[in-house]
């Protein structure tokens, strides 16, 4: 008789529902999912659920296998020594293989009163703390989205698009993983839907009061909406777990996603930081390391050597409201290339792809393992090879 298997993943999000629908391949594994919500959330479309043109939420029937358990509940500790996690209920889950994709959050925003004052929109919760704040405030109200990344250009045009005042601080550089090129597209859309962008080093965020937000320049600007979007963190239970992790908290693996602690913990997605040399937090990455987490796991179960990771990227796709957008054409290590569409085949390709994600974890529900589709980054051997040296090995510990 064929003993069963029990696999734990921590995080439905887009690398935990890629992994746990890979792992049914075998019909001896049960995969129980452990989220703390019971639908779906599309982080993509967060800056829509913000704007009131998206509520970014799927039902899971629609993307989990019928064969994966979920449950709804907040994972607190990992006992790796008993193969346990305990949740926030008070209850206790076993494992023999334990998959780690809790994903990322807002960062600490580390400026005086930035917490008490602007609205992060990393998270569902935040964004929808945050939408009926829009709708209330005036018209005319004036809007401050602090951050220059893919998010915050997003919810700047969202809402400038319904003819919100906004102003986008930067600190920086607009956009500063776009090419020359398209940054330039994305000033000029901004621009036209009358955002205010500020840039360079007299636009650094030095407070947030209730009604204003000061820059290094020493400037003032008075905003009765702020809107953080700078950085991201990731939960810190791998480290209160006794679990190594890089310097922002992610779980330190080695180049098959296992944990360099023990060899029954594998990692996925935003939390995972693979030969301390971890991937630009994305949905691409996500979709792509969770079903090779899940491969470490099956081949282990197999009795086989798991393969190292193999993630590369495409392209990034910005949309500037719904009728308008940049689809960035980038190599496969992610620097971004020359050529990209904007204006509205920009806006389409995005949209095609904010559809074509739910439809990916339902096709990996429906037949997992059939499809591996994502390109191959060979920079990265080389990288591990001069820069880092040899990839920390994997845990030795007795399987």
């Amino acid at each position: 008789m064929t003993e069963n298997t029990d696999v734990v993943v921590i995080g439905g999000g887009y690398a935990g529902v890629m992994a746990a629908n890979r792992l049914t391949q075998r019909d001896d594994v049960t995969v129980t999912l452990i989220n703390p919500r019971p639908t779906f959330v599309e982080r993509i479309r967060l800056h829509q659920l913000v704007g009131g043109s998206d509520d970014a939420v799927v039902d899971y029937r629609k993307v989990l296998s019928e064969r994966v358990r979920l449950v709804v509940d907040t994972v607190t500790r990992i006992d790796a020594a008993e193969r346990g996690v305990t949740s926030a209920t008070g209850g206790t889950v076993g494992y023999d293989y334990l998959v780690y994709a809790v994903g990322s959050g807002s960062a600490d925003p580390q400026v005086p009163g930035a917490a008490e004052f602007a609205y992060p929109i990393a998270g569902l919760e935040e964004a929808q703390r945050l939408r009926p704040v829009v709708e209330a405030a005036p018209a005319t109200a004036a809007v401050t989205v602090v951050g220059a990344g893919a998010t915050g250009i997003e919810t700047a045009a969202e809402l400038a698009e319904e003819g919100r005042t906004v102003t986008l601080v930067c600190g920086g550089v607009l956009g500063p993983s776009l090419h020359p090129r398209s940054r330039r597209s994305v000033a000029k859309r901004l621009a036209g839907l009358g955002v205010t962008v500020l840039e360079g080093p007299d636009a650094k965020v030095t407070a947030v009061t209730r009604d204003a937000v000061r820059l290094s320049g020493g400037r003032e600007l008075p905003s009765e909406v702020t809107i953080w979007t700078a950085g991201f963190g990731v939960p810190d239970l791998a480290a209160r777990s006794g679990l190594s992790t890089d310097a922002l908290g992610r779980l330190l693996t080695d180049e098959t996603l296992t944990s360099v602690d023990d060899v029954r913990i594998v990692a996925a997605g935003d939390s995972a930081a693979p030969s301390d040399l971890p991937f630009r937090m994305s949905c691409q990455a996500a979709v792509q390391l969770g079903p090779q987490a899940a491969e470490t796991v099956l081949s282990r179960l197999a009795g086989e050597q798991p393969a190292p990771i193999d993630v590369g990227f495409v392209s990034q796709c910005i949309s500037l409201g719904r009728r308008a957008g940049v689809f960035q054409l980038t190599g496969r290590d992610d620097t971004a290339k020359g050529f990209y569409l904007g204006g509205c085949p920009g806006a389409k390709i995005k949209e095609l792809i904010c559809k074509g994600i739910p439809w990916q974890l339902a096709y990996e529900a429906r037949k997992p393992g059939a499809r591996t589709w994502w390109a191959k980054d060979a920079k990265r051997r080389q990288l591990l090879g001069t820069e880092r040296g040899e990839a920390p090995a994997t845990a030795e510990r007795a399987a």
